[in-house]
């Protein structure tokens, strides 16, 4: 196991979900870490939280991944002693709707694909080239099961998880030559704030995804992300698929008592 003591980590999303738990368990490891959300009082707040209770610096900052000039202009402000950043995780992104793709809001759409496609192609684009330079770094990006098989009612989702699962690959090929690492975990079902969000809030409908099955843990993903960031310099995890115990595809899934 690879030591992250004093490694910088740059988290997008940090402030909910996998994102919150992926900088809970690195900073646990010692990592100090750049964090970015939309929501600046919840990131400050946690920000505070994770300096008093691991002793590690955080670097945070409001940023919609969405917006490209937003993002080349927080990444080209870093303080010196935070721009040499050893791995980026993207792992902003969201789903939202849950209907049949002639029937969706395509608002729905733009915004699955501003975040999940576009945001982390502009996050990649900034951070990356540094990475390249120095010839080291590592980037994870968070994919889904979505990115392996379509299923109904989600068309537009699967397709930016089918997205962020060719980007992963190509960006690989064309860092082979550069000593730098890139990875994807592909979550099954997650009980965190995802469902909440895709079904715009309303909680009932979202526990309902969950219903009669353990789901995995935004902290299962995390300690899967630094088992990832943790392995000796010649190994690189190309893809990891993660599922809950009941889960089989993205469609199977035995729930008990139902």
């Amino acid at each position: 196991m690879v030591s992250l003591k004093n490694k910088i980590v740059f988290i997008t999303g940090a402030t909910s979900g996998i994102g919150k738990n992926c900088a809970i368990e690195f900073a646990r490891e010692g990592a100090n870490l750049i964090l970015c959300s939309r929501r600046v009082e919840l990131l400050n707040a946690f920000s505070e939280e994770l300096i008093k209770e691991f002793g590690i610096k955080v670097y945070s900052f409001q940023l919609d991944v969405r917006d490209e000039e937003a993002v080349n202009s927080a990444v080209k402000a870093f303080p010196e002693e935070w721009k040499s950043i050893d791995i980026l995780i993207n792992n902003a992104g969201l789903a939202r709707g849950f209907a049949k793709l002639y029937e969706d809001d395509t608002q729905n759409w733009n915004e699955m694909i501003d975040t999940n496609v576009k945001g982390l192609l502009y996050v990649t684009r900034a951070v990356v080239p540094a990475m390249a330079k120095r010839n080291n770094g590592h980037i994870i990006n968070i994919g889904s099961i979505a990115g392996h098989e379509a299923y109904p009612n989600g068309g537009a989702y699967c397709a930016t998880k089918h997205a962020v699962d060719a980007i992963t690959k190509s960006l690989r090929m064309d860092l082979a030559d550069k000593n730098i690492r890139v990875s994807t975990i592909d979550p099954g079902l997650v009980e965190t704030n995802f469902s909440v969000i895709r079904f715009h809030g309303d909680e009932d409908r979202a526990k309902n995804v969950y219903k009669g099955i353990t789901p995995l843990s935004g902290k299962d993903i995390a300690e899967t992300i630094v088992f990832i960031a943790t392995r000796p310099a010649h190994v690189n995890l190309a893809q990891i698929v993660i599922f809950p115990t009941h889960q089989a595809s993205s469609t199977i899934v035995h729930r008990e008592d139902l």
